[in-house]
Formats: structure tokens, sequence, C-alpha cells
């Protein structure tokens, strides 16, 4: 006789996830933004703190954009960054940058023709070839001699600077000409274009994925934790405690949620990216907190719970060691849909500017700076480019959450 192997519920609920195919894409474009968030400052074109290497001169220009950018070393060192470094904060640019139409070298100063985008006469400037080339010595300084304005000089062919620990530098015009050449030219191409102040859409949406879904994960884990403390208070002891928490829970969620962590925001005094965390998790926490009532009291008389008391487990044992683990399920699948809801909130309140602050990218924010651009030439894209990636992450986890549901529901039968 064939012997029946019994398998657990979860071995069923991850069959029946996997034959969920928009849950499956739901997980897999999750994944991809987390990938994303983690990694964004590694493939973002602009790895700048918060991508804000931009020039207002190119400002609102549409997806495919390119532009000769002409760079002038900074007069101060640049700290050095690891691949861990980068990763976590971005790397300060060693250049400041300038759009130009065309440049030319001709003797000791290299000569740049403004970027316009529109007719009329444009503006020559010129720059001293070793100033755009070298980092300089700023203070005053007697190296080079008496009487010197700049910490250079350039005498024939030769050029001789102080660099940043005021040492003494000889170099040749041509050779700054060729190492101008190498690294102060760069054709840039934006590939969603640009904000309102120039800087690359592509890298600030990237950065925008991560401060999305660094709120939400802080926010569900803040609800979790509140909601199941209180939601088990509730459905365990029952009684005055259950009515109280009851009552809390009907006040919170009579107030809706952009007035809740407007008020939250406020009383804390702050716009700061942490208390945009502590805001939305304290507006989420009351779905948790229902769910987990109502399963535990639905599982409170249970043989086993029964059985615990028999051994002499205390309450709080009881609660999480037996409980809890028996609605991890229920608890993941309103996790994710929290998980979205925050995303929303965040947006939301970063569009009334109560959010993430600038320069800190939030997509809430591109889509004001976007809502405020419309009716320009190129305005359009400027709120519809973030617009669908808060659409789509959000559509993601209530694919995945969906799946959950039906995954982990007991009546779902195999076919």
């Amino acid at each position: 006789m064939k012997e029946t192997i019994s398998k657990s519920p979860s071995y069923y609920a991850q069959k029946r996830f996997k034959k969920n195919r928009p849950a499956i894409f739901g997980l897999i474009f999750i994944i991809l933004c987390f990938l994303i968030g983690i990694f964004g400052y590694l493939i973002m074109p602009d790895g700048t703190p918060d991508a804000s290497d931009g020039a207002v001169q190119v400002q609102g220009q549409p997806p495919g954009f390119e532009v000769t950018m002409f760079k002038v070393k900074k007069n101060f060192k640049v700290p050095e960054a690891n691949l861990f470094e980068k990763m976590l904060f971005g790397r300060e640019s060693s250049y400041n940058i300038t759009p130009v139409n065309k440049y030319w070298i001709k003797g000791e100063f290299v000569y740049t023709e403004e970027y316009r985008t529109r007719g009329g006469n444009r503006k020559i400037d010129s720059t001293y070839l070793v100033n755009a080339v070298k980092a300089i010595y700023i203070p005053k300084s007697n190296k080079l001699g008496e009487g010197l304005k700049n910490n250079f000089k350039t005498e024939g062919e030769i050029v001789k600077y102080l660099d940043l620990e005021s040492n003494v530098c000889t170099t040749t015009l041509k050779e700054l000409a060729a190492e101008f050449e190498k690294n102060n030219i760069e054709k840039r191409f934006y590939i969603l274009g640009t904000d309102k102040n120039g800087r690359d859409m592509l890298s600030r949406l990237i950065y925008g994925t991560r401060v999305s879904l660094s709120i939400g994960f802080v926010s569900v884990l803040i609800s979790i934790f509140i909601g199941v403390f209180l939601g088990a208070m509730a459905g365990f002891f029952r009684g005055a405690i259950d009515s109280f928490i009851l009552w809390i829970m009907t006040v919170i969620w009579s107030i809706p949620s952009i007035m809740l962590v407007i008020s939250i925001s406020i009383a804390l005094g702050s716009k700061s990216f942490w208390v945009v965390f502590i805001a939305v998790g304290l507006t989420t926490w009351v779905d948790v907190s229902r769910v987990v009532r109502g399963q535990i009291l639905s599982l409170r008389e249970k043989e086993f719970v029964e059985a615990a008391r028999a051994l002499g487990f205390n309450n709080y044992r009881i609660i999480l060691k037996h409980i809890i683990p028996n609605i991890i399920g229920p608890l993941i699948v309103i996790a994710s849909a929290n998980f979205a809801t925050s995303i929303l909130v965040e947006a939301g309140l970063s569009f009334l500017g109560l959010g993430v602050q600038p320069p800190t990218p939030s997509w809430g924010m591109m889509v004001h700076d976007g809502f405020d651009s419309i009716g320009t030439q190129h305005g359009w894209y400027l709120a519809f480019i973030p617009g669908i990636c808060i659409m789509l992450t959000v559509l993601a986890f209530n694919l995945f959450g969906n799946g959950l549901r039906d995954a982990f529901d007991p009546r779902m039968i195999d076919k």
C-alpha cells in the first residue's frame, strides 16, 4: 500500500502562489525595485548625493536630450568614497558643470560659447586653462612671486601653479590642453530628460525608488509592531481592554490618513526623513490591529491554546510562542497592502510639500514639480514619468498582496 505523505499548509500556499501569474509579476517587480533602491548610486548616470548635479540652463529638456558639458575642477579636495560608501551615499563630483554650445582653446585660455535653447546672441566666456584643469590653492601666497592675483602663472609654454597642498607644480600648455580634452569636456545624454533645475530625471527617479521603498519598509515595521501589540492585547484579553483599544482604533480610523500624517508632522515640529517614517507608520497600524484582533479571537479558544494554559505557560508566552506564529500568513498579506498604502501616503505628502524635503528626490515631489510645469513645452512628462512609477509600484504590491491572500486562504482548492 502506497504511503501518503502529508504536507504542511505552507507547501500548499506556496504551490497556489506559484500558479498566480499576476502575483509572480508583482513579486518580480518588487524585487527589481529593491535591487534598484539598494544599488541605485552604482547605476545612476548622476551618482552625486541626491542626484543633484544639474545646470539650470538645460532645465525641462525632453527625453533623449544631449548637450556638451564644460567641467571646471573644484578648488578643494573632494573626499574619496569606497564602493560601499558610494553605494549608500553617492560621491560628490570633483567638477562644476556648465552646458556650452562650443569651445576652443587659445593660448592659456579656454573660450566657451554659452548654451541657449533659443536663438539670440550667445555670450563668450573665457577661463584660464590651468584653472579649469587643476585644483588650485586658494589662500593668498607669494611662492610664485609677489603681486600675483591668482596662484598660477604662465611663462611662454610653461605653466606654474600651487596645488591644494600649496606645492609648486609645473606643466605645459600642451599637457593642459590634452588633459582638458580628456577630463573637462563631456557629452551628456539624458535618457528621460531633465527636471526644472536641469537635473537628470532618470537618476532622480532611481533614487526616488530608494526613498519610497525605505519609507514603506520602515512604516510597515512600525505599523506591524504597534498593530500586533494592540491587536493581540484586544483579542486575547477582551473585556475592558478590548473595548478601550477598539475605541482608539475607531477614532484613528475616522480621521483621513493625510490629515493625520499632517497633524503628526506638525506635532513633531519637523519635516525630516524620520518624521515621515513615523507619521506614515502611525497611520497604518489600525488595519494590522484589526486583522490581528480578529485572528486571535478565533484562535484563543483552540485546543493548542488550552494545552498551553494547562502546561502553566503565562499569557504573554502563549501569545508570542503559540498564537502569533499561526497568524503570520494574514500578517504578511496586510503588510504588503500597507506597503502600497505607505508609498501613496508619502507621495501625497511630498506633493503637498510636507514629505521628504529638497534636494532629496521623491516621486511625489517630482509629480508636484511636473504639475507646476504643466503648460510648458515639455512639462507634461515631468509629472507623467514619476506618476507611472508610483502606479506600477503600488500595482505590484497589490498584485503580490492579493496573491498572498489567495495562497493562504484554506478555502482555495488545488486543481
